[in-house]
């Protein structure tokens, strides 16, 4: 049985999500072929305190958003970034060189941008021809360190990152274009009766249905997104809607809000792992602008309303939705709850037109064509000299002509 490790880190809970995603798609796909093992490469196989660093994300990220814009704009320099994160690979060479040599994958999957530095110098360490492959989870900004030119192939979502791998110096051959990888789940809910669904959930039958989430954490201003939506489509003291409020694992957050009367059918939940039947059960979705979800709304043909971004990171997924039809950006939580109550009531042509507009843009079967390319690399290997080198391209245009495409 042939061995894949997928790297990824517990920063946020995208890199997780698509290593989950990856490793479901693998058993499905190819059952009893593979053995798939998951790493956290940065937290458990770094140096003390190099192993702490990424646990400060969720807080940088999202409360010190300042510091975070300055670390993305690394990306400007991308040759010293990559020198700077050589330094730091020799500081871990011998842990990770262990970790590789005890595991002795045929392939080495990498989900997080951090991760290459360390994988290559462990390689040349250790002396064995392992191919590596890049999975790239953001969506239309992409940071330079995701693009490592010794690759054997990196797969990405859009145009615009798909432009970025090549400006970083890859060659045309070894990217692919074939959407993020998302749970097996998103491809079957895609095919399900809402109004099954609506009924298993036990939500109101007929009522539109606004879907609220905050990611994983429950993160952003969503107990006053959630007060807002339910305040204007009960202004005319007949529900107008019905609201679902997913909270993720802030538990704070779930007792807040499930304690609180709502003039509107609405349920409050915690962590869920149907968030696919929950989609497909619902008229919009209310969120930040995580590329995962996106992805996965897509799939659903799930209109969605922005309220936040990380900056840098996800920055480049505002144009990408709004461009391609699919929703809208709105940052005040009474300017998101007016929106809602318009889609419900009197624009309903155009939650409509963004619903067939994002099932164009899905797709479903993003997981399994990337599993099925990477097991072709071990049917058929390349050469490990094949990209021996970063190429100097000129920098891209920033202005578009044409939406960006998943």
């Amino acid at each position: 049985m042939q061995r894949i490790l997928i790297l990824m880190s517990r920063t946020g809970g995208g890199h997780k999500a698509s290593a989950e995603a990856l490793k479901l798609g693998f058993e499905q796909q190819f059952p009893g072929r593979f053995q798939i093992d998951t790493v956290d490469l940065l937290i458990d196989h770094l140096v003390p305190p190099l192993n702490q660093l990424p646990k400060t994300y969720g807080v940088v990220a999202n409360r010190m958003q300042w510091l975070w814009r300055m670390l993305w704009a690394t990306g400007n320099y991308p040759s010293a970034t990559r020198r700077l994160m050589d330094e730091l690979a020799w500081l871990s060479e011998k842990k990770v060189t262990r970790l590789f040599a005890h595991r002795a994958p045929d392939l080495i999957v990498s989900v997080h941008p951090l991760v290459h530095e360390l994988t290559f110098r462990a390689l040349r360490r250790l002396g064995r021809p392992i191919p590596v492959a890049t999975v790239v989870t953001d969506l239309a900004s992409t940071h330079p360190l995701w693009f490592h030119p010794q690759v054997r192939a990196c797969y990405v979502a859009s145009d615009a990152a798909y432009f970025h791998a090549l400006a970083s110096g890859l060659w045309p051959d070894q990217v692919h274009k074939l959407g993020l990888p998302v749970r097996p789940s998103f491809a079957t809910a895609a095919v399900a009766s809402s109004t099954t669904l609506r009924s298993q959930l036990q939500m109101h039958p007929t009522l539109p249905a606004a879907l609220l989430m905050g990611g994983g954490d429950g993160i952003g201003p969503v107990a006053e997104i959630a007060h807002q939506v339910a305040r204007r489509l009960s202004i005319t003291g007949k529900p107008q809607g019905q609201l679902t409020v997913i909270t993720g694992r802030n538990h704070s957050l779930y007792e807040q809000l499930a304690a609180r009367p709502w003039p509107i059918p609405t349920q409050i939940l915690g962590f869920v792992d149907n968030v696919a039947e929950w989609m497909m059960a619902s008229d919009c979705l209310i969120t930040k602008a995580g590329p995962g979800t996106i992805a996965e709304a897509a799939i659903c043909g799930l209109p969605l309303l922005l309220s936040d971004f990380i900056p840098g990171q996800e920055e480049g997924n505002i144009p990408f939705v709004v461009e391609n039809g699919v929703g809208l950006f709105l940052h005040e939580p009474a300017a998101i709850g007016a929106q809602v109550r318009r889609w419900f009531t009197t624009d309903r042509d155009q939650l409509q037109q963004m619903r067939q507009q994002a099932k164009r843009l899905g797709r479903p079967q993003a997981t399994v064509q990337i599993v099925t390319s990477l097991a072709d690399l071990l049917t058929h290997p390349t050469p490990t000299t094949l990209y021996p080198q970063i190429r100097t391209l000129p920098p891209l245009r920033t202005r578009r002509k044409q939406p960006l495409r998943l």
